[in-house]
């Protein structure tokens, strides 16, 4: 047999990948593109796993052993459906390492992970979508659960799932899966059922908020019940609930990111005793502000609520961030505490803006 010393290329599975830019978003090295596919350019990636920590389907967690004169460049990652084979010339070399991913807290139940995917989805129908906030048609997100066709879908709270829009893109083919947070408890929208409720919000611009129309969001929002929809998943085995009840919950989310934190209020609100659990919630205005009702009426016993909104008429504009340092003595106290575990999740960049807060606190404490 030939030796030959194989490089360890860092490449993203086109068959598992949202297309969400989460990965690319947060390379800090710019080697990571996207057109159809996201793809690594092997040449600017250092491999510091960055992409992988912040990938919601797995798919930047991808690796192979190539030859160094058979480097997949980026023009051959582009046109890929699914990942190529390995080298097989040799025994790979032992792995240089790379950044150790988020793990699961301590006592997380196992996730189920890719049980389904674009080639064998799973089957579910279209119980119910009903608004839950956004003031108007083209701005507003929806409460919609899912039953499916042979069983419960086994997801806890904190995964995703994915959904395949039906027809084609505008190259002819497929849709992608679109990601969605589950919304609801492990064990069901309703206790025992197994329904699965997603948080939607109709996307009609772009990020530079030039009209567009988001082709999963549309879909799903449009969606009547009665409708069978094709379901990929689940995914994610970090963004995870500890399986200890009394464990105190800090939740920090904007806009849908309420979505995974519905889910895990749901689920403690179901045990018999539970620890804390502190919400922070921001959006435009309480009318932007998916859930508000059922949150505040769980009352502070249960729930401590607090809410920041940026553009509520008469009222200072605030941010999740803002609102931390009023509560700077007790998340000091529950941040020294290894029974607490903390939650972000919400429009991009909302972590730089914790981070700095969290920073404030904690050296004034």
């Amino acid at each position: 047999m030939e030796t030959v010393d194989l490089v360890r290329q860092h490449l993203i599975d086109p068959a598992v990948c949202f297309r969400c830019d989460a990965c690319e978003s947060v390379c800090p090295t710019g080697a990571i593109s996207h057109e159809d596919n996201y793809v690594i350019d092997h040449e600017r990636c250092d491999g510091c796993g960055t992409c992988v920590d912040n990938c919601p389907s797995g798919a930047a967690d991808s690796w192979r052993w190539v030859r160094p004169d058979a480097i997949h460049d980026v023009a051959a990652q582009l046109a890929w459906t699914e990942l190529p084979p390995e080298a097989m010339t040799a025994v790979p070399p032992p792995a240089t390492g790379r950044a150790q991913g988020p793990i699961a807290p301590p006592g997380a139940a196992a996730p189920a992970l890719h049980l389904f995917d674009a080639a064998r989805p799973a089957l579910a129908t279209l119980l119910s979508n009903q608004r839950v906030a956004g003031a108007a048609a083209d701005d507003e997100v929806r409460h919609l659960v899912l039953r499916f066709e042979h069983g419960a879908f086994p997801v806890l709270e904190g995964q995703t799932l994915g959904i395949l829009p039906p027809g084609l893109d505008a190259h002819g083919h497929p849709h992608f899966a679109r990601a969605y947070s589950v919304a609801s408890a492990r064990d069901g929208e309703n206790p025992g059922q197994g329904d699965v409720a997603l948080t939607v919000r109709r996307v009609t611009r772009d990020r530079a908020g030039a009209p567009m129309r988001g082709v999963a969001s549309n879909y799903l929002c449009d969606l009547a019940p009665g409708a069978t929809l094709q379901v990929t998943g689940p995914f994610g085995a970090s963004f995870l609930m500890p399986g200890d009840p009394a464990t105190r919950l800090v939740m920090i989310c904007t806009g849908t990111g309420v979505a995974p934190m519905r889910g895990m209020i749901q689920r403690r609100s179901r045990l018999a005793a539970s620890g804390p659990m502190l919400l922070f919630y921001g959006g435009r205005s309480r009318a932007d502000l998916a859930y508000l009702p059922m949150l505040e009426a769980m009352g502070p016993g249960r729930l401590d609520l607090r809410l920041a909104l940026s553009r509520e008429p008469g009222q200072s504009r605030r941010h999740v961030q803002d609102l931390l340092p009023a509560e700077g003595a007790r998340l000091a106290a529950l941040l020294t505490d290894g029974r607490t575990c903390l939650y972000l999740c919400g429009l991009r960049g909302l972590e730089t803006g914790v981070a700095e807060a969290f920073t404030r606190i904690g050296g004034g404490h």
